[in-house]
């Protein structure tokens, strides 16, 4: 254990998101790092499905960093994280509306989660996926509102975070890695830092 931290305790660890929920998770694994965010176009081409497209997106943030990757002690991680229903994405609401609609989609289903992960020195990268399963029960109009105008979830892929009120009251099972949910598979991440060092 000791010589893992020691190893990435020699990097600048540039971790390339504003996620709050991405950050948290990062320093209770023990890692020093710091945030940088930097605007990417999300777009994605039309035949990608899934983890293809968290991958892509992950691998498109870490692009924007290739400036601060110029030492050899230097490793940027991104992440993207999509929720699937079915065959649809459903991405971050536009409006309240939008909140409504793909939370009332949810209600009473199950779902997939995805988040693509890209780990970046000058040298090398590494790009893998975590997936999750999650099952929510049926939830009342009134119960989807409170949420919404509670917790504003306009910032979080299908419009929901699991960490707050509706991680606790609407979910009922996740198949899978919970953190995965939050936003970034850390026992992944775990097992794949050694490469660099």
């Amino acid at each position: 254990m000791d010589s893992f931290y020691n190893a990435i305790d020699r990097f600048d660890i540039i971790l390339g998101s504003g996620s709050p929920r991405r950050h948290q998770l990062l320093g209770a694994l023990g890692i020093r790092h710091r945030v940088v965010v930097r605007p990417v176009d999300e777009s994605f081409p039309d035949n990608l499905q899934q983890e293809a497209i968290a991958m892509h997106l992950a691998k498109k943030k870490a692009a924007a960093f290739d400036d601060l990757l110029l030492t050899e002690k230097s490793l940027v991680i991104t992440a993207d994280t999509i929720v699937c229903l079915d065959d649809t994405l459903l991405g971050k609401p536009t409006d309240r509306d939008d909140a409504h609609r793909i939370l009332s989609s949810l209600s009473g289903r199950k779902h997939e989660v995805f988040t693509g992960v890209c780990i970046t020195s000058g040298e090398k990268q590494e790009l893998f996926y975590d997936s999750s399963s999650v099952f929510f029960k049926e939830l009342s109009d009134q119960e989807i509102g409170y949420y919404i105008d509670k917790y504003e979830p306009f910032d979080k892929a299908g419009a929901y975070g699991v960490q707050d009120w509706f991680g606790l009251t609407a979910i009922e099972r996740i198949e899978g890695s919970y953190h995965n949910v939050m936003g970034l598979p850390v026992k992944k991440l775990y097992e794949r830092l050694p490469v660099f060092f």
